[in-house]
């Protein structure tokens, strides 16, 4: 992987002292404030000779800056709005090239494997995803995930669909997936076979990233209040830290590990709702 590099301005370079180009500044100097100098003394005479005549001078050069000022805030404006509109459309036409290029890549034919006996036929190393559910004896059975690796490498809707699936798999109602910008804390909503309303927050975090307080006083500030759940718990692929178990503990929160999950996984640990009666 290449890591792009800022540019190293060169050092400006010394200036060299010119000689005709200070004399010139400095007899423009004089040249203006010669000139200040008659404008100040001809406008006190002005003010003292004839007063009128300055107040009338007066208010037409505010009116002509405050003219000026409200032309200038326009023209400025439209400047800034023609230079958004500019960049806009460049943009546009980034965006439009790159999905472009991207169908282009997409578009391409792969080259043809070469037929072989079936004994020694190739096989492509691309997982394949898993069904979502089979049908066993008339009946349907939901198929999920053989180990937790496999949640990691899913995305968070993927995860969150995951959580649902075992749910249904061990026989709560009304499974629904409500996970997104605005499902303050809840992701997953099930009822249990006894009737109680279980809110699910899914978290799926890497090994080294633990869940931690905050996590859990957000989740725990709507659990029970907004989403009126009997039972509230938070499953997450990574672990939790010390301050968070403790909070969990206070609140009546479930707490579900990566161990904890495999365990509800393989059908060896209790679930959710079942552990809601065990100290966390």
């Amino acid at each position: 992987m290449t890591v792009p590099t800022r540019p190293v301005r060169r050092a400006d370079r010394e200036r060299r002292f010119n000689l005709r180009a200070t004399a010139l500044f400095f007899v423009l100097l004089a040249i203006i404030l010669c000139v200040l100098a008659f404008v100040v003394r001809t406008a006190a005479d002005i003010v003292k000779s004839r007063p009128l005549w300055a107040g009338s001078i007066v208010v037409v050069a505010v009116a002509a800056a405050h003219l000026c000022r409200s032309r200038w805030r326009r023209f400025s404006a439209a400047r800034y709005a023609r230079r958004a509109a500019e960049a806009l459309e460049e943009a546009a036409e980034r965006a439009s090239e790159s999905l472009d290029a991207r169908a282009t890549y997409d578009g391409a034919q792969p080259e043809p494997i070469p037929a072989g006996p079936p004994e020694r036929e190739l096989l492509l190393d691309v997982p394949q995803p898993a069904p979502a559910a089979e049908v066993l004896d008339g009946e349907e059975a939901t198929v999920v995930l053989d180990a937790p690796d496999d949640f990691t490498q899913l995305d968070p809707d993927g995860f969150e669909e995951a959580i649902a699936e075992l749910c249904a798999r061990d026989d709560c109602r009304e499974v629904e997936v409500v996970g997104g910008a605005c499902d303050l804390g809840a992701d997953v909503l099930a009822v249990t076979p006894d009737g109680l309303r279980v809110v699910i927050q899914c978290k799926r975090y890497g090994d080294d990233n633990k869940v931690g307080s905050q996590d859990l006083q957000r989740f725990g500030g709507t659990c029970f209040t907004v989403h009126e759940a009997d039972i509230a718990a938070l499953v997450t692929t990574s672990d939790f830290t010390a301050p968070a178990l403790e909070y969990a503990q206070q609140c009546g929160i479930v707490c579900v590990n990566g161990d904890d999950l495999r365990a509800w996984l393989d059908g060896t640990g209790p679930t959710p709702w079942e552990a809601a009666g065990v100290e966390v």
